[in-house]
């Protein structure tokens, strides 16, 4: 799940058109990489293959977490989820010492082959970053650099490989198992929960785990291959190539619920002062409403508009989008009786989706509530005014 820039891709070209018989030293190994705190995609962990033989000289990391910031239509194609990823190679000790500076794990599985089974692997990689097929559509869950991990195996030893899925909680959803890996990226975390529907809400499969980096690790560890009517490990040995220092990973204090709870406070100063007075603060409404429609209209975009897995959002329910341009015409006398109405009836929808927050199939973040209760606040204020005040 990691970005990276073109300028890793194919450096090595010009050693990926050419074709080796690997020697009998040579060693394969799926390279598990720990989380990174740094940015959001980095938190999930990320996975590779490395590929060892001394007699050519080849220490080699291939990467299926590559994308290029210059493909046509990048943002258009991200915006959608019908962005490019690239598979790429660099040298280990480019990659490792890379890692290691950003101070996460490196484990490395050397995996038990036959000479035949290794350069199977090997030309497959060697065809994979060509550039005609080096490309490939990402997809948070079924396919990215963790899943393609597996895919590879799985394709060249069909039926073969029996993964160790003994992982699998029984009850724990894609969505659960996303928050697993976000306790310290608290935006990250929101963004998330706002922009994925309920499709990331059922019971996740012991083999879509895998779309994580950590279960693609416990997988491989105890998995065997089959050769005739045998069977043996398809790990030799583990390394642990590097443990990280201990890290003091804070959220410090602007959390979106700390944000929020904040914001509660603000505006609800705000609409004392304004009963006090008899007026009303209309930037903050045009604020306040004009941020939670934009909110609507995106998950509307993402769930209508794009191959994300975003459908069935019922954020929908608090981001309503319509308030966004409608709070624009609260000041037009002639749509006094409407916007009283409107909001009205908005303030008590809000009430009813709190009664219900704990109870829907899609569980909306926590830190939604305070914003929510802000919502009710000003939606009965504004209803108030207008069914009482002159504009």
């Amino acid at each position: 799940m990691r970005f990276a820039c073109l300028s890793l891709l194919f450096f090595l070209a010009s050693f990926s058109q050419a074709q080796y018989q690997l020697s009998e030293d040579a060693e394969i190994a799926v390279v598990t990489l720990g989380p990174y705190q740094g940015e959001v995609w980095s938190a999930f962990g990320h996975n590779g293959i490395r590929v060892r033989d001394p007699k050519y000289g080849i220490d080699w990391f291939y990467d299926y977490g590559l994308y290029d910031f210059n493909q046509e239509n990048f943002f258009l194609n991200f915006a959608k989820g019908l962005l490019k990823y690239r598979v790429g190679i660099r040298k280990w000790e480019h990659s490792f010492a890379f890692q290691k500076s950003l101070n996460r794990y490196i484990k490395v599985q050397y995996l038990n082959l036959t000479q035949e089974e290794k350069q199977a692997i090997f030309d497959y990689l060697q065809n994979n970053v060509k550039p005609e097929n080096a490309e490939y559509l990402y997809n948070y869950v079924y396919d990215n650099c963790a899943t393609k991990i597996r895919d590879v195996i799985n394709e060249l030893f069909p039926g073969r490989v029996q993964f160790d899925l003994s992982y699998k909680v029984e009850g724990k959803t894609i969505r659960d198992l996303m928050e697993d890996y976000l306790d310290y990226q608290p935006w990250g975390d929101l963004g998330i929960d706002v922009g994925l529907g309920t499709q990331v809400d059922r019971e996740a499969t012991a083999e879509e785990y895998m779309f994580l980096p950590e279960y693609i690790f416990k997988a491989f560890a105890e998995a065997e291959i089959t050769r005739g009517n045998t069977s043996a490990p398809l790990v030799s040995s583990t390394e642990i190539a590097f443990m990280p220092k201990d890290q003091n990973n804070e959220n410090g204090l602007w959390t979106p619920f700390n944000t929020f709870v904040l914001v509660f406070f603000i505006v609800g100063l705000i609409t004392h002062r304004n009963m006090k007075y008899g007026k009303r603060t209309k930037w903050i409404d045009v604020l306040l409403f004009s941020f939670v429609g934009f909110v609507g209209w995106w998950v509307a975009f993402l769930w209508f508009g794009t191959e994300h897995l975003s459908q069935r959002n019922l954020n929908i329910l608090w981001a309503i989008p319509f308030h966004l341009p409608l709070i624009f015409f609260t000041g037009k006398e002639r749509f006094r009786k409407f916007f009283r109405l409107y909001f009205k009836v908005t303030a008590y929808w809000y009430c009813g989706v709190l009664l219900i927050w704990a109870l829907l199939p899609q569980p909306l973040h926590q830190s939604l509530v305070p914003l929510v209760l802000t919502l009710v606040l000003r939606s009965f204020y504004i209803s108030y005014y207008l069914g009482n005040k002159k504009l």
